[in-house]
């Protein structure tokens, strides 16, 4: 199906985000780092929703006095639902934009009909930075290390995060090159310094009270984010099913396409 670009205005702020039409509930599409909602054409293709550009990325603002917080991108969702006008919505997420979501859950659970978690960065004990991150939080080091960032460094570490050669075309990385920029390095490093793991579990502290169906997806062959991390969400998500995706890397649905089939199967199941 067609899917059409918008762009408004979100706080005064000029966001991009992508629709398709589709059946049953409303889905909304949340992009990780350091990618945008081109992430999300194949599924909109599929089974419509909306895909929209955190701020910092893609082509929504990327201004140097916003805060890139997980609190403020939640703020942020709330305000973009307010002004195409949608109540509820399955949440899709995949890295940063699965633990956007569940924290907007947790904060209105009445406008979550569904969740559906791919990658997510662990609002759970136990988690530690991988090593990339360690160096982005470094002051001084972290803005090297971005503006060191050339086609072959972002070629090699997006490919790192996935299993199939074919994966990460050089097509997909020239689009992700483009995109960035200084504003999305900038707001990289402040959203991975604006919280620890311990502030990232405080942030998961009422998962246990989230009633809407969830489906959690996880490449096993992650290589920044441990596997067991999808069976420790399923055990505080009550509603949850758990699926590990073999031979798939921290983009499963590049490694493995039928992941888009799996996503869209389950969110126009979903009941209001």
């Amino acid at each position: 199906m067609a899917v059409d670009e918008h762009t408004i205005e979100v706080a005064g702020e000029p966001v991009f985000y992508r629709d398709a039409p589709g059946d049953g509930p409303t889905v909304l599409y949340l992009h990780s780092v350091p990618t945008s909602s081109d992430d999300w054409v194949p599924f909109l293709e599929r089974g419509g929703g909306l895909a929209v550009d955190l701020l910092g990325f893609g082509r929504s603002s990327k201004a140097g006095n916003l805060a890139y917080t997980l609190p403020d991108y939640v703020t942020f969702v709330e305000g973009f639902l307010d002004v195409v006008e949608v109540g509820s919505v399955v949440v899709v997420g995949h890295g940063w934009g699965a633990a956007i979501g569940l924290a907007f859950a947790q904060r209105r659970p009445e406008r979550v009909q569904g969740l559906v978690l791919i990658d997510a960065i662990p609002l759970l004990d136990g988690f530690q930075w991988p090593k990339i991150v360690r160096r982005w939080r470094m002051f001084g080091f972290g803005e090297l290390l971005m503006g060191s960032a050339n086609r072959w460094l972002l070629a090699r570490t997006l490919r790192a995060g996935a299993v199939s050669p074919q994966a990460w075309s050089d097509a997909r990385i020239s689009a992700v090159l483009d995109q960035f920029d200084q504003g999305t390095q900038r707001a990289i490093l402040r959203l991975h310094r604006s919280i620890d793991p311990a502030g990232l579990a405080a942030a998961g502290a009422d998962l246990e009270q989230l009633w809407m169906p969830e489906l959690v997806l996880w490449g096993d062959c992650d290589p920044w984010l441990a596997p067991s991390f999808a069976d420790a969400y399923g055990r505080r998500l009550s509603g949850s099913q758990v699926e590990h995706i073999p031979q798939a890397g921290h983009w499963p649905w590049l490694d493995q396409p039928s992941v888009v089939e799996r996503v869209t199967s389950f969110t126009t199941g979903v009941s209001p």
